[in-house]
């Protein structure tokens, strides 16, 4: 399996979840700071929130593990990594998610 691949398909996932504050996915939002794949498949995302007191501290990061593993059938193990280091800012938007809020 091309490793690209598997990055794409978990990409396709995490566009398919969205902040519940904001009608934009996490991804487009530019909450995903980084995504690492081993070569045995486990999977490392490192995601940020809105703000540190955003209400879904708790369940984002695990919602975005389980759909990982639940959709993305070749990945072995998940690890959701929350940092706040930088602290997410509009500028990590997306073009598209700018427009869909009225930014641009």
């Amino acid at each position: 399996m091309n490793e690209n691949n598997l990055e794409n398909r978990i990409i396709s996932v995490l566009k398919n979840i969205y902040d519940p504050e904001i009608s934009v996915d996490i991804y487009e939002l530019g909450l995903i700071y980084d995504i690492q794949i081993s070569h045995n498949k486990d999977v490392k995302v490192v995601m940020t929130l809105t703000t540190i007191n955003c209400p879904v501290a708790e369940s984002l990061p695990l919602e975005v593990k389980e759909k990982i593993k639940s959709v993305v059938k070749d990945v072995r193990n998940v690890d959701v990594v929350l940092t706040f280091d930088p602290p997410w800012s509009r500028e990590f938007m997306s073009e598209e998610a700018r427009l869909e809020l009225g930014l641009l």
